[in-house]
């Protein structure tokens, strides 16, 4: 039988949870140096002999209080200090492939900011071999299959970007796409229009973060300028009629990370996310946990807290792991075998 919204009424609300836990996801927006636990932050340091600003894994925890999207990224650069070798990168990712199967997560999208590590003097070799073979560990440990997404950072230049693709281009073969990440307000996406027109013509997919905190015309820009496939976050879209109207036409993926854009005071309260009104709207909204390591929660914690908050039901649940997989980039085939997952498991609850 189909999974028709009538099916998916029928779920006893009790049981709604173990659906969230059971289901198979995608996740399309892992920065995965915001995967780098306290815990692991202070093993590498001491494997690496870097001396961190706090002194055990809890006084670095409680430092974890954000107010907007820059207090968190000036943490986030100094955890990032202690990756230096190939292993560092391998065993960060390894440590979040093993947390992202235990919620059911079967594909993921890796985001990695190399310039982060070039600008302290590690070859962005070092990082692509580590998280590749990363990659490929986590198939065979794990079953996920997951790629990688070279980010550019828009504080900086887009000549520094230019130079990271040129750095990149005997790699290219190990990631699948492009992205635009960090501080977002007062960095418009066309800032970065030649890097993205360069990676357009290397066959590259094409991502970016707009409409976090920056406002809907950033969206605009992300599709219009830079021809992205997928919108980082977008949250901010609800405020543009027609941008709505548009990405639900053009079934443009939005990859919604809730419990960031609240630990970011995007929606200071979870019940005010507007996760529900954009699905309901017919956007491709999916959930994702963006930064887990500093933002408290993994794809089970985003999707738990944020249903248990908003009201969220078994026919949003749906949509959103079909939005997830649908929107990610893998091939036909794969997408197939994961909606054949995700059927089986509502066909089991439903």
């Amino acid at each position: 039988m189909p999974i028709t919204d009538d099916r998916l009424a029928t779920l006893a609300p009790e049981r709604l949870p173990d659906l969230l836990r059971a289901m198979p996801k995608a996740e399309l927006h892992i920065h995965i140096e915001g995967s780098l636990e306290p815990e692991l932050i202070f093993a590498l340091a001491a494997r690496n002999g870097v001396a961190l600003p706090y002194p055990d894994v809890e006084s670095l925890r409680r430092a974890y209080a954000f107010t907007d999207l820059q207090s968190f990224l000036d943490i986030y650069y100094a955890g990032a200090s202690v990756l230096l070798q190939e292993q560092d990168f391998h065993d960060m990712a390894m440590a979040y492939f093993a947390r992202a199967a235990a919620d059911r997560v079967v594909r993921a999208e890796l985001f990695f900011d190399p310039q982060t590590h070039t600008a302290r003097g590690v070859p962005i070799g070092t990082v692509i071999d580590g998280l590749h073979r990363a990659c490929q560990d986590a198939k065979a440990a794990h079953g996920i299959d997951a790629v990688l997404i070279l980010c550019f950072l828009r504080h900086l230049s887009e000549e520094e970007a230019l130079q990271t693709l040129d750095a990149a281009m005997p790699f290219l073969d190990r990631i699948v796409g492009v992205g635009l990440d960090s501080s977002e307000v007062g960095h418009p996406p066309e800032k970065f229009a030649r890097v993205f027109a360069r990676c357009r013509e290397l066959g590259l997919h094409l991502v970016a973060h707009a409409g976090e905190e920056g406002p809907p015309a950033y969206v605009w820009s992300a599709l219009d300028v830079l021809g992205v496939e997928r919108i980082d976050h977008g949250v901010q879209s609800i405020h543009d009629p027609a941008l709505m109207e548009r990405l639900a036409r053009d079934r443009i993926p939005l990859t919604v990370c809730p419990l960031s854009n609240q630990k970011l005071c995007v929606f200071p309260d979870l019940a005010d996310h507007n996760l529900g009104r954009l699905l309901d709207a017919g956007i491709v909204a999916t959930v994702n946990s963006d930064d887990p390591a500093y933002f408290g929660g993994y794809m089970n914690d985003n999707f738990l807290q944020t249903f248990a908050a908003t009201g969220l039901t078994a026919r949003h649940a749906y949509r959103l792991g079909r939005n997830a997989f649908e929107g990610s980039f893998a091939t036909d085939a794969q997408k197939a075998g994961y909606l054949a997952q995700l059927d089986a498991v509502f066909e089991r609850f439903c």
